[in-house]
């Protein structure tokens, strides 16, 4: 079996040459060599596979995407069967009869309109009060400024 393959960095080549991390970090030169290698692809493991640091910093990102969709895709069942557990206990308990949703959704419909209908009206009520106000201080001063000596 061979030994694991470990990406190189400043930490792994440190330990491998039994030196303290900041040794690499006083030495530009050992330092931009160990920057070096880590870039560079790795030899093939036994099975012919090649790691590279991208590949293995890829790696946690996409399984984090993958868990992402797959919970996406449990939470869809989830959401369905809830629904359907809901009615039916709706329905054995006797609260609902079947017809009364679509009702209460017609009625919700009807509802909305008619709070869209008198918000329309109230703001056209506004603007001709506004416009009335305005009007209204036009003649006080116009009759103020006819009825000064």
């Amino acid at each position: 079996m061979a030994p694991p393959r470990w990406t190189t960095t400043a930490s792994t080549v440190a330990r491998a040459a039994r030196v303290q991390h900041s040794f690499l970090h006083r030495h530009p030169d050992l330092h931009a060599a160990v920057l070096t290698a880590s870039t560079q692809p790795q030899p093939p493991l036994a099975n012919g596979v090649q790691v590279s640091t991208a590949s293995l910093r890829a790696d946690p990102l996409n399984a984090q995407q993958r868990n992402t969709r797959l919970h996406r895709h449990v939470l869809m069942p989830e959401a369905r069967l809830s629904e359907a557990l809901g009615q039916a206990a709706v329905h054995a308990v006797g609260l609902q009869v079947a017809g009364d949703s679509v009702a209460l959704r017609q009625r919700i419909t009807e509802l909305e309109q008619l709070h869209l209908d008198l918000r329309r009206q109230l703001e056209e009520r506004t603007d001709e009060l506004l416009a009335a106000r305005a009007a209204n201080r036009e003649l006080m001063a116009a009759l103020n400024r006819s009825s000064l000596p």
